[in-house]
């Protein structure tokens, strides 16, 4: 059957990928952002996975006011980076895998979580940073991402959004989707963006190392208590758009510990502030 070997937690900060795509990144203030992720790309070359089903937010590009998924799953061959106002990141198209997306999207539908099957959708920053931070970045005309990528949208930008209890049940039921695949693969779920960060108002700038720090250890070792933080507890300690922590707790859902396994090894845990106008948090948790 096919298993989950790995999560991976990390920020998406679009500044990264222009830092990235800019040639920026051993100038000193992104410097000890990129020495952050060097185990990281590391680490992906001893671990690749056959498939990532990668968690993140679209940042009105796919979506829309007009069209808001709470969980929207992509099913397609490819999907192309998208324009989000300044032309599309030089990076590589990714590559879809059409066959275990339809196979999740079945399972968890079964299992009654309503998931929005997407056939066509261009992919934002989002998406595209985290796998820029793990995997390296050569020029696009000369690279492929290691392997294909399932996105998974979830809405944390325009309220009602989901609950980190919801979340975190929804990590539970891709887990049993990916082990109910018949065929002999290693997949990785990541969970992308945060840490405590607010875009606007009066306390923009924001920046909670305490709450982060608190997060990420309770997401190690108690992630059912991390599942049950209130949206106001985000919104007050994290800031508007730390809500996004929501979206690890998939990626933590569905590791197998929850499931009565042994706990997961830490293989790598990094955090630094700032990075733009946000904190920089990432973890990388093995199954055992």
């Amino acid at each position: 059957m096919a298993r989950i070997t790995a999560s991976v937690y990390t920020s998406h900060i679009p500044a990264i990928g222009a830092a990235l795509d800019l040639g920026k990144t051993q100038e000193p203030y992104w410097q000890p952002v990129f020495k952050g992720y060097e185990f990281s790309k590391a680490w992906m070359q001893n671990n690749k996975p056959d498939v990532i089903f990668l968690v993140y937010n679209d940042h009105a590009t796919a979506f829309d006011l007009d069209f808001i998924p709470t969980f929207a799953i992509g099913t397609a061959a490819s999907y192309a980076p998208a324009d989000e106002g300044w032309g599309p990141r030089p990076v590589p198209t990714v590559i879809g895998h059409p066959e275990l997306s339809a196979h999740i999207a079945h399972s968890v539908i079964q299992q009654d979580f309503d998931l929005t099957i997407v056939n066509k959708m261009p992919v934002d920053h989002g998406l595209t940073v985290p796998l820029s931070l793990m995997c390296g970045q050569p020029p696009a005309s000369q690279f492929e991402w290691p392997c294909p990528v399932i996105p998974f949208a979830v809405n944390v930008v325009q309220y009602p959004v989901p609950s980190g209890g919801r979340c975190f049940a929804l990590g539970q039921a891709i887990r049993r989707a990916v082990e109910s695949y018949d065929e002999d693969i290693k997949v990785h779920i990541w969970g992308t963006g945060g840490m405590s960060h607010q875009l606007q108002g009066p306390r923009a700038g924001l920046i909670n190392k305490a709450f982060d720090t608190a997060f990420l250890d309770q997401l190690i070792a108690d992630p059912a208590a991390a599942a049950r933080i209130p949206h106001i507890d985000y919104v007050r300690e994290a800031g508007s758009e730390g809500i996004e922590l929501v979206m690890w707790l998939i990626a933590r859902g569905a590791m197998a510990d929850v499931a009565g396994g042994d706990p997961p090894r830490v293989a790598h845990r990094f955090y630094h502030v700032p990075a733009s106008n946000t904190a920089v948090g990432h973890l990388i948790l093995e199954n055992t």
